[in-house]
């Protein structure tokens, strides 16, 4: 439900532009992003902070591309957004030795850290894949395409990789330990003080 909640702003975008333009679908898309964060604040979510920073770029190419009538803004806030994702995942891992994806899966995962580290490297090279694609497309085809690509192109995408990415991984996540029983007595401890 949490996955579907945060695809409202791309769904409503898309159907506004099939229905009137790419500059109505841009209102549409800032008003769904920032009224999809006051229900979350109203539910008493805390926001997270890649959210804002989502939020504060689709509202300041969204707002530029209203201001000057060119979606171009709106083509490189998707590029940019990528990047954001690529360079997050590759400087946390190489200046700051910090897992970003172990950090938010870890506890439901247990795996060797190299594979940690591959795994976070191979997102960080996904997303600047996806921005580098994103580019081509946005200005190598006509408007369309590249929302059609926008939509579903990049969606299919992530949804390939992060289920080929699992099948890779499987054989390396570790079992559960399993949990010692505590309070429960041992007959093999229960010695009678008399001996028997």
């Amino acid at each position: 439900m949490t996955a579907i909640f945060e695809f409202i702003p791309l769904i409503i975008f898309f159907a506004v532009y099939k229905t009137v333009d790419i500059y109505w679908a841009t209102g549409a898309l800032i008003a769904a992003a920032a009224l999809q964060m006051i229900i979350m604040k109203m539910q008493g979510k805390e926001i997270p902070q890649k959210q804002w920073w989502l939020f504060g770029l689709i509202a300041v190419f969204g707002a530029l591309t209203l201001i000057f009538q060119n979606d171009a803004f709106l083509k490189w806030k998707v590029t940019i957004v990528n990047v954001f994702f690529a360079l997050g995942l590759w400087v946390s891992q190489a200046f700051f030795n910090k897992n970003v994806l172990q950090s938010m899966l870890g506890e439901s995962m247990r795996m060797p850290e190299k594979i940690w580290t591959r795994l976070n490297n191979a997102w960080s090279l996904f997303f600047l894949t996806c921005a580098i694609l994103n580019l081509y497309v946005a200005f190598n085809f006509d408007q369309e395409t590249w929302v059609n690509f926008k939509v579903f192109g990049l969606t299919i995408l992530t949804f390939v990789f992060a289920f080929s990415s699992l099948l890779l991984i499987y054989k390396h996540i570790e079992p559960e330990p399993e949990p010692t029983e505590t309070g429960v007595d041992n007959p093999l401890n229960n010695k009678d003080d008399s001996g028997q």
